[in-house]
């Protein structure tokens, strides 16, 4: 039985005079507020859904629901695949999307300061703009900065440039009593006591709602060019990456796909882009690199070195992309590959862990392995630059019980041999409520503990986005 209390009629009142014109209930709420883009962790409506547009807009709302003891659910785009978005015990949805403002530039320290709302899109154009770029590269495009933030998302250009917590300078967060929080600097580095910047930086709105970010820029490259290497095994595709890694050639971005994943973006996008054969032999593996930097002689040079290592490693053929069209349509295909999934299958289920680069050889043959143990299929792809896979389970013929028994099994193998590996449960996606007994398990009830005694701190009375990443209520 939840411990909280309903939305009454006062509470409702008190925060349409708090947020006026921007507050949902009933039949007035869009069912998208009851879920994210994963439904296989369940729906669930809010009794309100609040459109905030400033800080202290968030501020009054925690105030109030803190002080009615209604749970508040803080939600970006809704884009996020582990459940953290799912107002679990109804409350109040506090929805990020309107604080959408990129309020200044700080060109001589290369900062940005944006509202949580953002898109990553938005920001990345604009920054172009400026001749900036804002490394971080999640596949989707169109989440919020406020939500990277949140799960500490990792994306493509990681293995060169690091995840989001590399570029966060400093938040502005409201805690759940509505206290407003300072966070961090825009200096390029602190010893100034316990980093409460850090420790909000992934916490996926347990802790505070983050509403305003200071993020780092850098000078975009001028140059960029991919290379895509076909192999005819995934397992010299993969054993590939480990000998690039210790190369040197300092890749912007290293994927790793599987023949099939590839058709099914191909046939998505109703657009052919990479080889099928070679000389007789069947591609079953391809490798996705790119390279940046400020002289194209020098990148040319990059990418001969990277196409011997390749070739060397096992690799039928490379094509270079060095023009921009082949670029797009290389990463266009790569970028698809999960709506490719979601509008090809009817149950889904995913993980993301992450392991040491040289495991994933390893790993992905442990993957092939147990996989056959189930009905359901599987379809791999990932950072292989920095060991985040992403495995997804697909079934369009079973029943929903018993995918989500087979699913079950099937996760709590590949996790286990994950941190076997030294690895860890999520790369980028985070924990959510789908993941949260997977983390126990893997982290042990010590470490369990004391991050529901951080959360304690922050939210005595537990409102916020409750039952995620810790504790279930």
């Amino acid at each position: 039985m939840s411990c909280y209390q309903s939305v009454t009629p006062e509470l409702l009142q008190a925060l349409k005079e708090a947020v006026p014109g921007r507050v949902f209930s009933g039949p007035e709420i869009n069912e998208d507020f009851s879920h994210d883009e994963m439904p296989i962790y369940g729906k669930a409506m809010p009794e309100a859904v609040v459109e905030v547009r400033t800080t202290q807009e968030v501020s009054d709302v925690l105030r109030l629901c803190n002080q009615y003891n209604v749970p508040v659910t803080p939600r970006g785009a809704g884009t996020g695949l582990v459940g953290g978005a799912v107002p679990l015990y109804g409350g109040v949805v506090l929805s990020t999307v309107k604080m959408n403002q990129i309020l200044s530039y700080d060109l001589e320290n290369l900062t940005v300061r944006v509202q949580a709302g953002v898109l990553l899109n938005d920001l990345a154009e604009d920054a172009a703009k400026q001749g900036l770029l804002y490394p971080p590269d999640p596949g989707e495009k169109f989440a919020t900065l406020g939500g990277n933030v949140s799960t500490n998302a990792g994306g493509m250009r990681a293995v060169k440039y690091g995840a989001t917590r590399d570029y966060v300078l400093a938040v502005t967060a409201v805690l759940p009593s509505g206290e407003v929080l300072e966070l961090g600097a825009p200096v390029s580095k602190t010893s100034s006591g316990y980093s409460l910047l850090h420790l909000m930086i992934g916490s996926e709105g347990t802790l505070g709602v983050i509403t305003e970010m200071t993020l780092k820029l850098i000078s975009a490259p001028k140059e960029t060019i991919s290379l895509v290497a076909l192999y005819e095994s995934l397992e010299d595709c993969v054993a590939t990456v480990p000998q690039l890694m210790r190369s040197g050639l300092q890749p912007q971005a290293l994927e790793f796909m599987e023949r099939e994943i590839v058709r099914l973006s191909e046939r998505y996008l109703k657009k052919s882009t990479f080889p099928q054969n070679h000389q007789g032999s069947q591609i079953n593996a391809y490798l996705l690199v790119t390279f940046d930097g400020e002289d194209e002689d020098a990148l040319m040079d990059v990418v001969e070195r990277a196409s011997e290592i390749a070739l060397e490693a096992g690799a039928l053929d490379i094509l270079v992309a060095d023009t921009p069209q082949l670029k797009k349509d290389a990463w266009a295909a790569r970028s698809s590959f999960l709506e490719a999934i979601e509008a090809d299958t009817k149950l889904l289920d995913e993980c993301d862990v992450v392991v040491p680069v040289n495991q994933i050889a390893g790993y992905v043959a442990f993957i092939s392995q147990i996989s056959e143990d189930y009905d359901f299929a599987v379809k791999r792809f990932g950072h292989a630059g920095d060991g985040n896979l992403h495995i997804y389970a697909c079934s369009n013929d079973m029943e929903p019980q018993s995918f989500q028994e087979q699913v079950k099994s099937f996760m709590e193998r590949a996790y286990q041999e994950a941190v076997r590996l030294g690895g860890q449960i999520s790369g980028e996606h985070g924990i959510g409520h789908g993941k949260l007994d997977y983390l126990a398990q893997a982290a042990g009830p010590v470490a369990m503990e004391l991050m529901t005694g951080i959360k304690g701190i922050f939210d005595p009375n537990g409102i916020l986005n409750p039952g995620k990443v810790c504790r279930r209520i």
